[in-house]
């Protein structure tokens, strides 16, 4: 059985995997997205990630899909107290910004769509820098306090915001971000290492890296010649043009060789090996698309395979 992992300073342990709501309501319904839920579940699963925005960006939707279906899922199958449920404010058509009006109202929305009186870990989704972030983290802890937030976290946010709003928090003694949703894998490595990484490890934030296969790209499924149908398969493919993407893909299907292990699985364990990373989040459609996920437990690279990926996607 996969063990589960400490997140950052919190008391939340979790599967070393995070599984992506991001479909849910958009191009997985809620049968597949059931299925979906039920299969990571049943493999040890218990960290899934949503947003109070996914997916309003469909046609049709107006946002807040993703986390009514979690929540009717939840109820149906009566395990809340196993799940560590995280969201996130500031996207939604209705509930935009980090006000802390925003944010407090924003929260009893999610809570409603997720038929829970508690979110075990709030981000905000994106930082707003015209907010103070004494503002921010005072409408957090105030959440906190009232027990509909169990612990906070921030995503898409610099390192000069992410460090005063620790300070501030640190000061004040109030709630402090245990964990950061940066954008980050083997292809994409600019936004999170430096500076971000850096204080991540100095201040014992756990990474929960979104984009962990590059919108499917890591997958290996995406190759010159072939045509994928995905509603992702734009933001995918480009990699392909890419002298690094290509030596990426090379390495890749070297080391999956070696292991006999999915391409995929390979691109999350170079993830999972990264300082400060916990669990990536990766989504599926389809319950045939997990286990090439969820084996992100069971691999371990070696140094040298490590090294490998590190030196391809550089």
């Amino acid at each position: 059985m996969t063990s589960l992992r400490k997140l950052g300073s919190s008391d939340l342990e979790v599967f070393p995997l995070a599984l992506g709501g991001n479909v849910f309501g958009w191009t997985a319904d809620q049968a597949q997205s059931f299925a979906v839920l039920d299969a990571y579940t049943a493999a040890g699963g218990n960290f899934v990630d949503t947003a109070d925005v996914y997916s309003a960006w469909a046609d049709g939707n107006q946002g807040g899909e993703s986390e009514t279906i979690l929540g009717q899922w939840l109820g149906a199958r009566g395990n809340r107290s196993d799940v560590v449920v995280a969201t996130k404010v500031s996207q939604h058509p209705e509930y935009q910004g980090l006000s802390a009006a925003n944010i407090k109202a924003a929260a009893d929305a999610s809570l409603r769509r997720l038929r829970t009186d508690y979110i075990d870990l709030y981000y905000t989704h994106f930082d707003r820098p015209d907010v103070p972030v004494e503002e921010i983290i005072g409408a957090l802890d105030d959440l906190v306090k009232a027990g509909k937030v169990r612990h906070i976290a921030a995503s898409n946010i610099s390192a000069e915001r992410l460090r005063a709003s620790l300070e501030f928090s640190d000061r004040e003694g109030l709630a402090r971000y245990v964990a950061l949703q940066p954008h980050y894998n083997l292809v994409s490595r600019d936004t999170y290492e430096g500076e971000l990484q850096d204080l991540a490890e100095r201040t014992g934030l756990a990474a929960v890296p979104y984009y962990a296969l590059a919108s499917g790209f890591l997958t290996g499924k995406y190759r010159s010649g072939t045509t994928v149908e995905s509603a992702r398969a734009g933001g995918a493919a480009k990699h392909l043009e890419t002298e690094r993407g290509r030596r990426v893909l090379d390495a890749l299907d070297e080391i999956a060789a070696a292991h006999d292990a999915p391409v995929a699985t390979v691109a999350l364990a170079w993830l999972a090996a990264q300082p400060t990373v916990v669990a990536p989040i990766a989504s599926a459609r389809t319950v045939e698309q997990l286990p090439a996920l969820l084996g992100v437990g069971e691999l371990t690279l070696t140094e040298a395979e490590v090294g490998r990926l590190t030196e391809a996607s550089a």
